[in-house]
């Protein structure tokens, strides 16, 4: 049951950050203090963060609904959002420190990781 609430929550959460980002890709990136130039920055951030994160929401959503589609549905999340944390601690290493408004951000990614690694590991294996 909690691993259907998680990727329901999760679901609803990257819905609401992909409408966002289509609708609004350069307030979206400025909310998170990152400058968008070009006339290309704005289809790369809807296409990155509006479409990809509206994709994978409707694979949460079947995963929370579907048992065929939770471990596929987790899977996919562990490997996305271990590719961030994994980034973001690289990141680290080279230097600077990412803003305060962008450490939560960071945080997020980190807690839904370890989250669906949670739900992973209770999963019932087949």
């Amino acid at each position: 049951m909690f691993t259907k609430l998680f990727l329901g929550l999760v679901a609803a959460l990257f819905a609401l950050f992909g409408a966002v980002s289509l609708a609004n890709p350069i307030g979206m990136a400025e909310s998170l203090g990152v400058a968008v130039g070009g006339p290309n920055g704005a289809y790369e951030l809807r296409g990155i963060y509006g479409g990809v994160s509206l994709a994978a929401a409707l694979l949460f959503a079947a995963g929370a609904i579907r048992p065929s589609l939770t471990l596929p549905a987790l899977w996919f999340l562990i490997v996305y959002m271990g590719g961030y944390v994994f980034a973001r601690v690289f990141a680290l290493l080279l230097g600077p420190a990412p803003t305060s408004v962008y450490i939560g951000f960071v945080a997020f990614e980190v807690f839904v990781l370890a989250g669906a690694l949670v739900c992973l590991r209770a999963a019932p294996r087949r």
